[in-house]
């Protein structure tokens, strides 16, 4: 469950290369169902509003995810991220990660220094802090969901080929790769849609069976909506479908 719910924070956008700023802005919201079979097992959101760092304007992009009934009681999770950073070169200035899964807790921040290729990172749970090494153009794990999104080369990808990028999360640089499957037409609350289908590769292990087991659609227009997130689990599978979205910068396009 809290890893599904974390594979949605970090897929909630897609395209690929320089920052530009045209597939969102600030007042996109968006609401995700997560479910296992049937049973509704919780919510995921994100959503993109204004702040001043240094005097400057920036994004900032607030990700939530959490169980609700049953799910909650058998496991819950409270999980916050949070991401600052440039409206012209989507470089983080900073994030935020308060989590809360099952018990396993977290409350951290971290300061990025671009120019000198460092994060500055507090544990407020341990009271500690240390400075991490990180590689040029780096994101954190928010900012990554809407770099991405703006690439210019999204629609340019040929079946089989793969994008990766430097993302730091837990204290060390992570290589997120995403092969491009096709296109296809998905059945949605909102209608019959125009999709692209992605798929990241992911561990295996306990979790999920096989590096290819997360497939992710993405709206086949200029927002880059992500509209259905699927993982095949060691035992079973949980499902992500867009539940709600308001404040879109362009058109929701849905076949009739």
């Amino acid at each position: 469950m809290k890893k599904l719910i974390l594979l949605i924070l970090i897929l909630t956008s897609m395209s690929f290369d320089t920052f530009k700023e045209d597939a969102f802005d600030t007042g996109e919201y968006f609401k995700f169902r997560i479910h296992y079979g049937i049973i509704n097992a919780g919510y995921a959101t994100l959503e993109v509003k204004d702040a001043t760092i240094s005097n400057k304007k920036v994004f900032h992009a607030v990700g939530k995810g959490y169980t609700t009934g049953m799910s909650k009681l058998f496991f819950k999770v409270e999980d916050l991220y949070e991401s600052y950073f440039d409206k012209q070169t989507g470089s983080p200035y900073r994030y935020v990660r308060k989590i809360n899964e099952g018990g396993y807790t977290k409350d951290q921040e971290g300061f990025f220094n671009q120019n000198e290729n460092r994060v500055l990172v507090k544990d407020y749970k341990r009271k500690t802090e240390k400075t991490i090494v990180t590689s040029e153009n780096v994101q954190d794990i928010i900012s990554s969901f809407y770099y991405l999104r703006n690439h210019p080369n999204i629609d340019k990808l040929k079946t089989g080929e793969a994008i990766t990028i430097d993302m730091f999360f837990d204290d060390e640089i992570t290589k997120f790769k995403l092969k491009y499957v096709g296109r296809q037409d998905i059945t949605t609350k909102f209608g019959t849609v125009s999709t692209m289908m992605f798929k990241p590769l992911v561990q295996t292990g306990r979790v999920f069976k096989e590096k290819e087991s997360v497939t992710l659609w993405i709206t086949d227009d200029d927002n880059k909506v992500p509209v259905r997130i699927k993982a095949d689990l060691a035992v079973g599978s949980l499902k992500a479908d867009l539940d709600e979205y308001k404040g879109l910068k362009n058109p929701f396009k849905v076949k009739k």
